[in-house]
């Protein structure tokens, strides 16, 4: 089992930058597939990016080209580097590990961008 922590949210400025971190512990997140999802008020919670254990990246074409998706293993910690930042992205940004059928999520790092 994996325990995920984020941090690194604040507010930001449109066009500012922000990264995020998700620090893991009780398991080496090597094996896992990680990603960054993200849920506003009032919406679904939606992919933001994945990356795999060989280090596939996949984006949700909202953030493409602005958002980067990283993992240090030897770390044990994913980021996510947030350039260009917009209003709509504003959310709350959670980290998310997957191995087979078993899940887990951190508690979410609220980002919220201003005009």
């Amino acid at each position: 089992q994996v325990q995920l922590v984020e941090s690194g949210g604040g507010l930001v400025q449109a066009g500012g930058s922000l990264r995020l971190s998700c620090a893991a512990s009780g398991s080496t997140i090597s094996i896992y597939g990680m990603g960054w999802y993200r849920q506003a008020p009032g919406k679904q919670r939606e992919l933001v990016a994945t990356i795999s254990t060989t280090g596939n990246t996949n984006y949700a074409d909202s953030v493409k080209g602005r958002f980067t998706i990283s993992r240090d293993n030897a770390e044990n910690t994913v980021y996510l580097q947030m350039n260009s930042l917009k209003l709509e992205d504003t959310a709350v940004y959670y980290c998310k590990g997957a191995r087979g059928l078993n899940t887990y999520w951190g508690q979410g790092t609220q980002v919220t961008v201003s005009s």
